[in-house]
């Protein structure tokens, strides 16, 4: 399941590139006709739509990747699986929000003859569940750093710095949940912090934990060697 992750971030970089409207992510500020006009474009229409399918699968494949840092919870020193059980629903949540968004881009693609401000509420629905909706993400961090810091063992399964990094990483994805109260500046959700910054961070720590929960995984089959 690990090693499915490369092939996975080469598909999902591939959906990234072929929808037109991420490259430059739109603007909050067009008007209702010139969304209509991005979705009729015919070079853009099977664009969306089969990204948005690519997207879709991306986000169903991430889940053993998830499942496996839940594993390694319940292999801490903990009096109580709590923490896992809470990371387990956080990791849910976020895949489904990023199923809504898809939805809603299939939606406003579906009929692009509809009217203009029918397929300007689709859009923004869309940008606005892809953007905003952090809270789980968030909350998958900060379990995550709670559950390393309270591993109370000699040789913990995460080092402490992999703590320290999630929490880095949910105060990046915060300023993302302000984004329905600009259509302009940083927290636009084509703005530097709700876009940019939000999904480099996203990005980063599915590296970053990868390469971690990978190290972690090794080193304990060395130790299972070892003790057999």
């Amino acid at each position: 399941m690990l090693w499915s992750l490369p092939l996975l971030a080469l598909i999902w970089g591939l959906a990234f590139l072929t929808f037109p409207g991420f490259v430059h992510p739109m603007s909050p500020t067009l008007s209702a006709e010139a969304v209509a006009a991005f979705y009729r474009d015919p070079e853009n229409l099977p664009r969306i739509r089969y990204s948005m399918v690519v997207f879709n699968w991306f986000g169903v494949a991430l889940i053993p990747f998830l499942a496996l840092i839940v594993m390694q919870i319940r292999r801490m020193a903990h009096q109580t699986p709590i923490l896992a059980f809470c990371f387990y629903g956080c990791l849910t949540g976020g895949p489904t929000l990023f199923f809504m968004a898809d939805l809603f881009w299939l939606l406003a693609a579906f009929r692009p003859e509809r009217d203009p401000e029918l397929i300007q509420l689709f859009n923004d629905l869309a940008w606005v569940t892809f953007t905003g909706q952090v809270g789980f993400l968030i909350g998958q961090s900060v379990i995550l750093a709670l559950s390393i810091y309270l591993d109370r063992q000699p040789k913990p399964v995460f080092k402490t710095w992999v703590a320290h990094f999630n929490l880095v990483v949910a105060a990046a994805l915060a300023p993302a949940s302000f984004v329905a109260l600009a259509t302009e500046g940083p927290i636009a959700w084509d703005g530097l912090l709700s876009f940019w910054v939000k999904n480099i961070a996203i990005g980063l720590w599915i590296l970053v934990m990868a390469v971690v929960l990978g190290q972690t995984i090794y080193r304990q089959r060395r130790e299972q060697g070892a003790a057999a």
